[in-house]
Formats: structure tokens, sequence, C-alpha cells
């Protein structure tokens, strides 16, 4: 994809919200390696207000995408849908500011400043929407979609570990609720 289909102009842009949408692929990624992710189709939708000396972003973030499940390994579809707030302020000293900032949502940028990337925002904010543990359900394993090989293999492990118990921690077994 183009750099600049994600920079916006936002000087000559009249204070309000104004819209832009971006359809997200797996090309958008390329750039961004090593990447797990793949068939995404995703659509961002961004609203910028802008106002005299800030500007009010709002990524609402949705689609598909593949992800590859924790347990077993396999492709697994996900459904993106989230919405993000970005607050960018003009400053004199960004470097400072940004360095500074405790609030992950705002960003400052300098005053001479004319074109704000999205692109970086965009990715950080389709990461943030997959879940953080990405399983098949209950439902779902060991059916056509898991990998039961692997999953057998951790069946096994836990057998094993659960017969190689460590024999300093036996007496706390008194202690268990029962």
């Amino acid at each position: 994809m183009a750099r600049r289909e994600f920079e916006i102009a936002f000087v000559g842009l009249q204070p309000g919200e104004h819209h832009f949408e971006y359809h997200i692929t797996d090309a958008f990624f390329e750039a961004y390696q090593p990447n797990t992710l793949t068939n995404c189709n995703a659509t961002v939708k961004l609203t910028l207000e802008k106002n005299t000396n800030f500007m009010l972003l709002t990524f609402a973030v949705g689609g598909t995408v593949v992800g590859l499940c924790d347990k077993c390994g396999n492709d697994f579809p996900l459904t993106l849908w989230d919405d993000f707030n970005m607050v960018v302020k003009q400053v004199e000293n960004p470097a400072k500011m940004n360095e500074e900032e405790e609030d992950p949502d705002v960003y400052y940028i300098s005053r001479t400043e004319s074109i704000l990337t999205v692109k970086d925002w965009i990715y950080e904010f389709i990461h943030l929407s997959i879940p953080m543990q990405v399983m098949c359900t209950e439902a779902e394993m060991g059916k056509a979609q898991c990998n039961t090989k692997v999953l057998a293999m951790l069946e096994q492990m836990n057998v094993h570990n659960a017969v190689a118990t460590d024999e300093r921690w036996k007496g706390l077994d008194q202690f268990k609720k029962k």
C-alpha cells in the first residue's frame, strides 16, 4: 500500500469532524515483519475532529483476520471489532512531551507539522482488537479445525507432569481446600 494513503494533511481541513475509511488487507502487514495474521479483511473508519490546538481521532476497527490458536497452533478465524480514541496535540517540543506523557492515548506533534500519519496506529489498533488469548472453543476442540496431534501431545505432557510430583511440596496438600 502506498505510504501517502495513510497520511492526512490536516492543515487544510476546516475545524470540525472529518471522516476517512481504510480497507486493510494482507498487503498492509508486509511492512511489519514478522506477522502471524493472514487473510485480513478489515475496515478502519477514522473520525478526525479538528480543533484549534488538538485533534480527537476515533478509530473504529471491524472485519476479519486469521490468526493462530494459542493451544493447537492451527489457523483460527477472528472477528475484529473495537473503538479506540487518540488525542493529538500540537506543541512546541513534541519529542520531550511524548517522552514524558504517561497516557498512551495522547500524542504530541510539532506546531509546524502539516501531515498526520496514522498507519502505525492502525496497525496497533488492529492488533489490540484481537483477544489476548486466541483458542478454539471447547466445542471445537478435537474437531476438524483443531490440530488433534498437538492436543494429544499436550495431554501426554499433562499426564507426565502429574505423575512426576516433587516430594518437597507433599506436606502442603493438607492445606488445600476440600
